[in-house]
């Protein structure tokens, strides 16, 4: 069963078209990867999906139609966005920009659970999130879009620019995500790809261009050929 169906989706960013017919599924209950070269559209379809840019076509979330519907009912319905540069509140403290995106404030077993998922986040609550460093500012980020019940999460280059050690710490608090949740995830790291992914799309020049399982990852011509890499990181 799919969580997510997107049919044909056109998006136009000024004069400039830049998705053109996208279609694909995200299953329920699994982690879809949405992989392609810099460029190729893949945030513009995030973006879309959480109605940040108007388009064309059809996108439904568990068979009810969202495009065109206003940003916040699409996460009021359980669409949960972590963007690609985080865009946490930086002169609030860790609690206070959970607070504020939390839509049930009484949901204390919420709090409980992002925690143990980031006990770092515990014990940093009341320092000023722009004073985290970059992967603790990510764990912000998406805590704060665990903290509502969803019926999807998109994450958009949880891992980019952070220090490698930061990179692990990111990926495996996602590998815990992912079994809780269904989520489509951005993500230039192949490494982290194959560990969580069960399913792949490949967009290019906003087109879809693949969508199957992940076994391709594991053969460095296709990966080359489609990503235009050769190894475990873009």
């Amino acid at each position: 069963m799919s969580a997510l169906t997107v049919k044909n989706l056109h998006v136009k960013i000024g004069e400039s078209h830049i998705l053109h017919g996208v279609t694909f599924d995200v299953p329920a209950h699994k982690v879809t990867a949405l992989l392609g070269r810099n460029g190729v559209g893949k945030s513009t379809t995030l973006k879309s999906i959480m109605g940040l840019y108007q388009g064309t076509g059809s996108i439904e979330l568990d068979g009810l139609q969202i495009l065109g519907t206003p940003t916040y009912k699409i996460a009021q319905a359980g669409v949960a966005y972590v963007p690609e540069d985080r865009e946490i509140f930086s002169t609030l403290s860790v609690r206070e920009n959970l607070t504020l995106a939390s839509r049930n404030k009484n949901n204390g077993d919420a709090y409980k659970n992002i925690f143990e998922l980031f006990p770092e986040l515990d014990t940093r609550a009341a320092q000023l999130a722009g004073s985290l460093s970059g992967g603790q500012q990510q764990m912000v980020a998406i805590a704060r879009a665990l903290l509502n019940e969803n019926e999807i999460l998109l994450v958009d280059e949880p891992t980019k620019g952070l220090a490698p050690k930061l990179v692990t710490e990111v990926a495996n608090a996602l590998v815990k995500v992912a079994h809780k949740t269904t989520m489509l995830l951005v993500e230039q790291n192949l490494a982290l790809v194959k560990r969580i992914a069960e399913n792949v799309i490949v967009m290019d020049q906003g087109r879809v261009v693949f969508q199957g399982g992940p076994e391709n990852l594991n053969d460095p011509a296709w990966v080359h050929q489609m990503l235009g890499v050769s190894g475990g990181h873009k």
